[in-house]
């Protein structure tokens, strides 16, 4: 099997993997939030939710910024636009294939159906 190396895109999938980091992106696509705000928002520690938001960051979806003794997160400017085009020529490529099966099955249904006509006569 041929193996593609796509770094950003592994990045992104992992951070997408899990429901939380998800979650959090939800959050900040509402509001700005510190680490504490989210921490408390999903019910976790700072410092689980310190190593979500650090593997958000290193994918590029969120940004952060520490003034004082808090840090903000906000979205970052990458978009999921190439991983969103990969996806759906992965969706076009199957809803193709089951368009073709569709098809193939109305066919043997019609054959059938007109099967059945001969063998009653």
């Amino acid at each position: 099997m041929v193996q593609y190396r796509q770094p950003r895109f592994d990045a992104a999938f992992g951070a997408l993997s899990d429901a939380t980091r998800r979650g959090v992106l939800e959050q900040l696509a509402r509001a700005d939030a510190s680490i504490t705000v989210l921490a408390e928002r999903f019910h976790m520690t700072l410092t689980g939710m310190r190593k979500h938001v650090g593997v958000l960051e290193q994918a590029g979806l969120v940004t952060t910024e520490k003034i004082g003794r808090v840090r903000t997160c906000r979205l970052g400017r990458r978009t999921l636009q190439e991983e969103a085009e990969w996806i759906e020529r992965y969706h076009q490529l199957w809803s193709d294939r089951f368009d073709e099966l569709d098809h193939v099955v109305e066919e043997l249904k019609r054959k059938e159906r007109a099967d059945g006509r001969q063998k009653r006569k």
